[in-house]
């Protein structure tokens, strides 16, 4: 599986943003599709997921209720559009794909990784 993810940007605080993550090279249908991100200085964390035939979500106690993660089928690409953005938001944000059907938070179980992008809030 490749990952293509795009939609990064410079925002205001308040703002919204909506990241794309492309998949090629295998359905998903058996996936947990999965957004990090590495904020400057931390360790990279758990944002949101997806079990792409399922639909079940779960999300990081940070974003929720600010983001929201969806699929298309046609396009095989996942989003997560980030609503209400906070400076602290700011972070190179990776999506994943993890051939575990089970919705997990640690990022060792996700295998295919796409190479990030950056979303930077200013206040």
């Amino acid at each position: 599986v490749q990952l293509q993810a795009s939609g990064g940007g410079l925002v205001q605080a308040g703002g919204s943003l909506r990241l794309s993550c492309a998949a090629s090279g295998r359905t998903l249908s058996s996936y947990t599709m999965g957004w990090f991100r590495r904020a400057p200085g931390k360790e990279r964390e758990f944002v949101a997921a997806m079990g792409w035939r399922t639909g079940a979500t779960s999300y990081a106690d940070s974003v929720k209720g600010r983001y929201t993660i969806s699929r298309n089928y046609t396009k095989n690409t996942v989003y997560l559009q980030m609503n209400s953005l906070r400076p602290e938001d700011t972070a190179v944000y990776y999506c994943a794909a993890s051939a575990f059907t089970r919705i997990e938070m640690g990022e060792t179980f996700y295998n295919y990784w796409g190479q990030g992008t950056l979303v930077t809030v200013s206040s």
